[in-house]
């Protein structure tokens, strides 16, 4: 049951916040307002994507109990067919999905819990996802003085597109029969540092080795945009590692789109200046 509503300003854009179960879910009606006056379409188009649909899917499985899998592979089968089309009321009574609603009345659209709300932001720009994340920052530190609670953005930012990339690297990079060997650290390790590379020109390592005296690690120490892009750059780099392409040119990928979100977002007025990554050869 919505307990009450609050409205998120994302630029020129009202985003209204329902609180279903004491969780937040954002109108991505709203959110799709920014692209056009019919945001029914685009919330259709963003369904029919096949990387939409893995993390709806991991979401749901993280945490529905009753998320029912049993028309998953003909949707799987059916989503890259030109005809193919999945509603969200159609998805919630096919699955009993609940990290989607439709919902009628007066405050009525299509409504998302922030983590799916987060992802379908960043599917229609980075740009208004970062606005969207700093305006939802400022209403949770809001409520942190008024409700005297602890709240950690840097948490929130790092998990939402955690799970989709790991479960893809487990997918297509560890090699069958290594699930709970030693080695398969390394293979994540490896992948979680491609991103340090991207953002901040420097591994994990180097980043110690170069800060002894700093508490934590590199990402305890990142500002909140570059977290941002280091999750915008998993949701890409799970998609280019679906389509088999090797770990070399992922990265040369990853730093120049790194690169180009860090100088664009980089120009609000209201964040930091950041240190650029290392100049791509």
């Amino acid at each position: 049951m919505a307990k009450k509503k609050d409205t998120l300003k994302v630029k020129d854009v009202s985003v209204k916040v329902q609180y279903i179960e004491n969780e937040e879910y954002l109108s991505l009606t709203d959110m799709a307002k920014s692209r056009s006056d019919r945001p029914e379409i685009i919330i259709q188009r963003w369904m029919r994507n096949r990387n939409t649909l893995e993390y709806l899917i991991l979401w749901e499985d993280e945490y529905n109990p009753f998320f029912n899998h049993t028309l998953l592979d003909v949707i799987r089968q059916n989503i890259s067919l030109n005809d193919f089309t999945l509603s969200i009321k159609e998805w919630v009574s096919q699955t009993n999905a609940v990290g989607v609603q439709a919902r009628a009345g007066r405050y009525g659209g299509t409504y998302a819990h922030r983590d799916i709300a987060f992802e379908f932001a960043s599917w229609l720009s980075p740009e208004f996802k970062f606005h969207l994340i700093k305006e939802y920052q400022r209403l949770k530190i809001d409520e942190q003085r008024r409700l005297g609670l602890n709240w950690d953005l840097k948490r929130e930012l790092t998990k939402i597109n955690y799970r989709l990339h790991t479960e893809t690297v487990r997918r297509f990079l560890v090699p069958k029969g290594w699930e709970g060997k030693y080695k398969v650290f390394g293979i994540y390790a490896n992948e979680a540092d491609m991103f340090n590379i991207a953002v901040f020109g420097m591994t994990a390592q180097e980043w110690k080795d170069n800060n002894p005296d700093e508490k934590g690690n590199l990402r305890d120490n990142a500002t909140a945009l570059e977290l941002t892009i280091l999750n915008n750059l998993q949701a890409i780099n799970s998609e280019m590692i679906r389509e088999r392409i090797s770990a070399e040119d992922r990265l040369l990928k990853l730093r120049v789109i790194a690169q180009y979100q860090l100088v664009v977002l980089g120009e609000d007025s209201g964040v930091k200046k950041l240190r650029p990554p290392g100049d791509i050869d």
